[in-house]
């Protein structure tokens, strides 16, 4: 290797870090590398990445972050790839010393977007450019194309954008799944938005298999084919490949594996922000919301065992027409995938309209086409939506997916009925249909519930039969005064 300075610089040499230090690599960018070194704990990581899958590579490895700094051409752009939180902030304030007017930070963990809000403005006010992004797509996608979406300092684009689109993975008509998302942490919500439709996914998922598992005794083998079958057409998607492969997988003796999996699943955070941050926006996210409370219920796994010995209960054993009902799953498998999307969606459109982000909602479904772990055939359907003339207010409203549901909705409904008929648990394909029905019901109980704040609390009404933006209190009891509570929301 010669002694010209490289391209771009990455810290953090774990399973993300080091696949997309080779793809970088891969695409004829001289790469530098740093991992921090604790002894007894990290050391060595450097050098067995030199000397092991990176060997002979145009790859430079540093224990020295001074000299790892020194080794990058100006202005210098060095990607973080560290566990999110304080470590991201220690890291930086290393860095800040070393850097020069113009230099590059990218976050490329999943950081919550308020704390690249703050690292954006502070990066700038040393006279630096900082890059929160989003990627997704596991070691294979680090390794061979990710869905990658970058925000933050608008300057630093131009600079970074022809690495980051290079290493990202290329949609069906060759376009790069990387694309600059907006200003200040826009990259990482938009992550964050990903990460929960992926656990709305996965827990579909879960239910469709669930369903066909214990109400229709359908094998493992049969079951692949099913999902198989449903990866050729609207519902091709990552999630659904894999779980056709899960079926089959047998472990060293034989059996198939998803059966010795205890049923307890773990979660990292970025579910329950989406959930968080769309309450703080006033947002429903019910399904991905449902989706995060199940992995919680689910890994009560003792609980759960002594609440099935208190509460026995069993199957109908009614007989099922088991071609009608695999048509069933699928259309509350479809039907509530769309959901999710469209909710997902309406949380971005909000958060952009609030944060004063402009964000482009069709070219995040393009985005979102290839790498990333919820990509999916329907999104090319999603990003036409947006670009219509007319601009749906919501999702489910563009004339695509209105059809797409007219003839889901038979089915879904039947899937539903019959798992709680039989006392198997859907929550989140029941989750998604109650949100359905209520966005198409004219009328909601709201009244009740308005009724009552103001009974107990005088926190006041608007009227059907006056403008809305006018409200009244009403002294329900004949005890009270005239004083109201105040009029918010929150």
């Amino acid at each position: 290797m010669d002694n010209k300075k490289s391209d771009i610089g990455l810290i953090g040499l774990a399973v993300m870090g080091e696949n997309l230090a080779l793809n970088m690599e891969s695409k004829s960018w001289q790469v530098s590398v740093y991992n921090r070194t604790v002894p007894g704990v990290e050391e060595g990581v450097v050098e067995r990445f030199v000397n092991g899958r990176a060997k002979g590579k145009n790859l430079q490895g540093f224990t020295d972050i001074k000299n790892f700094v020194e080794s990058l051409a100006a202005p210098r752009k060095i990607m973080m790839m560290v566990r999110a939180g304080s470590a991201v902030d220690e890291l930086m304030e290393q860095l800040f010393p070393l850097l020069s007017a113009g230099d590059i930070l990218i976050d490329g963990g999943n950081s919550n977007y308020e704390d690249t809000n703050r690292r954006v403005k502070l990066t700038e006010s040393k006279g630096f450019l900082f890059v929160g992004s989003g990627v997704s797509g596991g070691e294979e996608g680090a390794l061979n194309g990710a869905s990658i979406m970058p925000g933050g300092s608008v300057d630093a684009w131009s600079q970074v954008k022809p690495i980051l689109q290079s290493i990202a993975a290329k949609a069906s008509d060759g376009t790069p799944c990387c694309e600059w998302v907006g200003p200040a942490g826009s990259g990482h919500f938009v992550k964050m938005i990903h990460n929960g439709i992926e656990y709305g996914d996965m827990q579909l998922i879960a239910e469709a298999y669930w369903v066909m598992k214990n109400l229709l005794s359908v094998g493992h083998e049969e079951m692949a084919s099913i999902f198989t079958h449903w990866n050729e057409g609207k519902l091709r998607s990552y999630l659904i490949e894999i779980t056709a492969n899960i079926l089959q997988h047998k472990d060293k003796s034989g059996d198939y594996l998803v059966d010795k999996i205890l049923d307890a699943a773990g979660q990292k955070g970025t579910g329950k922000w989406s959930v968080i941050n769309a309450m703080e926006l006033g947002m429903p996210l019910g399904l991905i919301a449902t989706a995060v409370f199940e992995r919680s219920l689910s890994s009560q796994k003792s609980l759960r065992e002594t609440a099935s010995r208190t509460y026995q209960h069993g199957h109908l054993q009614a007989v099922y027409n088991k071609p009608e009902l695999v048509k069933d799953v699928y259309s509350a498998l479809y039907a509530s995938k769309l959901v999710s999307y469209a909710q997902g969606f309406a949380v971005l459109q909000k958060a952009s309209d609030t944060f004063g982000w402009k964000l482009n909602l069709s070219s995040i479904a393009r985005m979102w086409r290839g790498g990333c772990i919820i990509r999916s055939a329907f999104l090319n359907d999603i990003a036409a939506a947006f670009e219509a003339k007319e601009k749906p207010e919501h999702l489910l409203l563009a004339p695509y997916f209105k059809e797409e549901m007219r003839e889901l909705l038979p089915g879904w409904k039947n899937l539903v009925v019959a798992a709680v008929r039989e006392e198997l648990p859907v929550p989140a394909f029941s989750s998604a249909l109650n949100y359905f029905y209520s966005l198409v019901s004219e009328k909601l109980p709201a009244n009740m519930v308005q009724a009552q704040r103001d009974y107990f609390g005088a926190h006041t009404f608007e009227r059907t039969d006056n403008l809305r933006g006018v409200f009244f209190h009403e002294n329900w009891t004949g005890h009270g005064g005239d004083t109201k509570s105040g009029t918010y929301n929150v």
